[in-house]
């Protein structure tokens, strides 16, 4: 793949910082490998719903679909990163993916949302970071779009990328995030386990009071004899009443926003003053869906917090983007022929909705269960306590 060039601010070539962003992967690697020493949900029984998961239980179990992130750990006050996710290895703007959005509230940005809704194609890699990086991150992805073979002659890139505010732990204001990270973030986007917790976009986030991150899951959805896969991946930074396969452990813990608790002691900060916050959700499927049930799967994925326990604040931004790999209903740029491009019928989705629904609600405990303790911006953020959330489950006979 080709990658655009350009001189930075001081008149270097962003080339030349490769090595700090070889350094700052490193970095990922080594919160990865202590994210490591911690659970995922189904390492503790916890099993949301009735489906199989794929054999990762990640996105990346929908064929083709990868997932790079890049991990900004700098000093004492910044702690951020990308996390992007490209629908095939082909180029995604000359073959472009059916796509759909759903908004469940819009306190927050996501770029390129609109023309999604609009066409119900996506055609650029889905990025994710903070609030204040995603003017630099459209500019990164336009940039690397149309340096990629083929698209000389292209004047117009609608590039998807979404945001959560990480400006707790992070020093936002500061906008680490530059376009050499974005691109090393596709770049490496690879095939196969994807790195969850604090990693990536979900370096500096919070989720329910505890410290948040990316997470992952999937589903193998039966749809009339044949079985296709929805894979979710998430980005946690909202608020409400955590709730563990039912069991609330929230309120059991005492943490959460309507609780009157030291919830300011023992260096969780602010932690609980606020469900305000952010989810990005990612949503892809191998199903030949159209934009408009794509729009419907979006939804559910939204939905699916709700068993997770968000309250969907005022402040919180719940933003879901959901793509079909299906090559069926691939749109070739440029094209004006009339081609046909078979769908499943609506009467037969809802399997899949069961699929990310039971995929949304475990990604978000993998985000939370792989997180560890994280301090930044002068402030800590405690990850969930693995022994007291077991003695809650056996609690509640789970």
């Amino acid at each position: 793949m080709a990658e655009p060039f350009a001189r930075s601010r001081t008149g270097t070539r962003i080339a030349n910082r490769w090595r700090v962003t070889a350094l700052l992967s490193l970095i990922g690697v080594a919160a990865a490998a202590l994210a490591a020493d911690r659970p995922r949900a189904r390492d503790l029984g916890i099993r949301p719903g009735v489906l199989q998961p794929g054999p990762l239980n990640a996105i990346t179990d929908v064929a083709g679909v990868r997932v790079g992130q890049v991990t900004l750990v700098e000093g004492d006050k910044v702690r951020t990163g990308v996390t992007a996710i490209l629908p095939h290895e082909g180029n995604v703007f000359q073959d472009k993916v059916a796509g759909g959005v759903f908004i469940g509230n819009a306190f927050g940005k996501l770029a390129g949302s609109t023309q999604v809704q609009e066409l119900g194609t996506i055609e650029t890699p889905i990025v994710l970071s903070n609030t204040l990086a995603v003017g630099a991150v459209v500019d990164a992805v336009v940039g690397w779009t149309l340096a990629q073979p083929g698209n000389e002659a292209v004047r117009s890139v609608n590039a998807l990328v979404g945001e959560t505010n990480d400006g707790g732990l992070s020093d936002i204001r500061s906008q680490p995030v530059r376009k050499e990270h974005v691109f090393a973030a596709i770049r490496e986007a690879r095939e196969g386990p994807v790195a969850e917790g604090a990693v990536g976009a979900g370096t500096g986030t919070v989720a329910f009071g505890f410290k948040g991150g990316i997470g992952t899951s999937s589903r193998v959805a039966p749809v009339e004899g044949k079985n296709y896969i929805v894979g979710v991946l998430v980005q946690t930074n909202f608020g409400g009443v955590l709730s563990v396969d039912g069991v609330p452990v929230g309120k059991e813990l005492g943490r959460h926003p309507f609780a009157r608790s030291r919830a300011g002691s023992a260096g969780s900060g602010s932690a609980v003053d606020t469900a305000d916050g952010s989810c990005m959700i990612v949503v892809a499927t191998d199903a030949p869906l159209s934009p408009k049930d794509l729009s419907r799967l979006a939804a559910r994925a939204i939905f699916g917090l709700a068993r997770t326990g968000s309250s969907y604040s005022n402040g919180s931004g719940d933003f879901a983007i959901a793509f079909s790999t299906a090559k069926e209903l691939r749109v070739a740029y440029g094209s004006t022929a009339v081609t046909p491009r078979p769908s499943l019928l609506t009467e037969a989705v809802s399997p899949l909705f069961e699929a990310v629904l039971e995929a949304t609600e475990e990604a978000v405990l993998n985000s939370i269960l792989k997180a560890e303790t994280t301090t930044g911006n002068g402030r800590t953020v405690e990850a969930l306590d693995i022994d007291r959330l077991k003695g809650l489950l056996k609690k509640y006979g789970r």
